[in-house]
């Protein structure tokens, strides 16, 4: 395949969403050079979606592809049992071998709404990681100080605060870094929360007597509450969201971000981004800019037509103030109102039904709920919040 080394796609690839490349002038020259590259990213399955916030960096990679590179998607089947700690506060518990396996089930399926998966190499790091012995480990250890390992920042704070901080943890870079070794990388990318395992990678290419992969660090993508996009947190937007699910999350994100997500959410051009800022200097509604904003996430994920069903959808949901004509109908194991939600994946648990209840946020045929046990008919329309509605079968 020819390789595209046009300077301004260059210089908008290691600036687009990028916070630092190391080493930058190396991988200038390397993208210059019309050589392929071999770019590499791994995702470890911590739960079953992918959201957009991991999307930053698979646009990224979609970014090398369409210039003719080489593209290596790593699955960290074996790093999601150990668990990163990068960009946790608490120690991550280890995942069973089962967990990691229904996680990642269809995480090649969704990558592939991104990137070209026929185009690229793909691998589980188990293929290598899993056959390293204590040799192996002690001699890519001896590469790394204890020293190095607690001075950053969030190691710091737990040690600090007398948290516990696991061996197990201490090995995790080890093992990002031997998957650089084990592709031959020349360049991998990930979000500024992985700097640390992200070096351990040139420093271990440099022990195994390769040449050392430049680094893409991404800015991070917050989550519609505004703190950093996490499944744990439960505040992302995932690339299996159904159409009227993913309009209605990007409308709810708040309007300071609006900007940020046409640049790091979609591939909208940046001079057209740099008119919807000066649009929004100059009091243009943001409501408005949002709705681009949710129908062009739409149509990257499902189609145009979809996202113009979405649009409409939510214009006569929540301007109109009319239900939805395509709500779904659900028939629920047993007619109370807290089985229904989580039957009808509205809420996440009865716990959390019961939280929706008591806090005034569902109703059934327009009108407020509070009791638990609430019976439902069929053809009773449920509703929580201003988005998501249900009509009982």
């Amino acid at each position: 395949m020819k390789i595209n080394t046009d300077k301004n796609k260059i210089v908008e690839l290691l600036a687009r969403g990028v916070e630092e490349v190391i080493a930058k002038e190396s991988l200038q020259k390397k993208l210059a050079s019309g050589k392929q590259l071999r770019i590499k990213l791994g995702i470890d399955p911590t739960s079953p979606n992918l959201h957009i916030g991991r999307a930053v960096q698979l646009l990224k990679l979609h970014d090398f592809q369409e210039l003719g590179h080489k593209i290596v998607f790593i699955v960290g089947d074996f790093t999601g049992v150990i668990g990163d700690t990068s960009d946790k506060d608490s120690e991550r518990p280890m995942l069973d071998q089962k967990k990691v396996k229904e996680n990642m089930k269809d995480y090649v399926k969704q990558a592939g709404k991104i990137i070209n998966i026929d185009e690229c190499e793909v691998h589980y790091n188990s293929e290598w990681l899993g056959k390293l012995n204590y040799w192996n480990i002690g001699e890519q250890a001896e590469q790394f100080s204890v020293a190095e390992f607690i001075a950053r920042d969030n190691v710091k704070r737990r040690l600090d605060a007398g948290t516990r901080v696991s061996l197990r943890e201490m090995l995790y870079p080890l093992m990002q870094g031997y998957d650089s070794v084990a592709i031959k990388a020349d360049v991998e990318i990930g979000g500024t929360d992985q700097r640390f395992n992200l070096l351990a990678g040139r420093k271990l290419q440099e022990h195994f007597k390769q040449a050392p992969q430049d680094i893409i660090m991404s800015q991070l993508l917050e989550g519609i509450d505004g703190r950093k996009m996490s499944s744990s947190w439960g505040n992302t937007i995932n690339l299996t969201a159904e159409a009227n699910d993913m309009f209605g999350k990007v409308m709810s994100i708040p309007d300071e971000l609006i900007i940020r997500y046409f640049n790091l959410a979609t591939r909208v051009s940046m001079v057209q981004i740099k008119q919807y800022e000066e649009e929004m200097k100059v009091g243009k509604n943001p409501r408005d800019l949002k709705m681009c904003l949710a129908f062009e996430i739409v149509r990257m994920y499902h189609s145009e037509k979809e996202a113009q069903k979405a649009q409409e959808n939510f214009i006569n949901t929540f301007s109109k103030k009319e239900k939805p004509t395509d709500m779904p109908e659900v028939k629920p194991s047993v007619y109370d109102i807290v089985t229904l939600l989580v039957e009808a994946k509205i809420c996440s648990s009865k716990g959390d039904a019961r939280r929706q209840i008591e806090q005034g946020g569902v109703k059934v045929n327009d009108k407020k709920i509070s009791a638990f046990d609430f019976a439902l008919k069929a053809n009773d329309v449920v509703q929580k919040g201003s988005r998501f509605f249900v009509k009982v079968k």
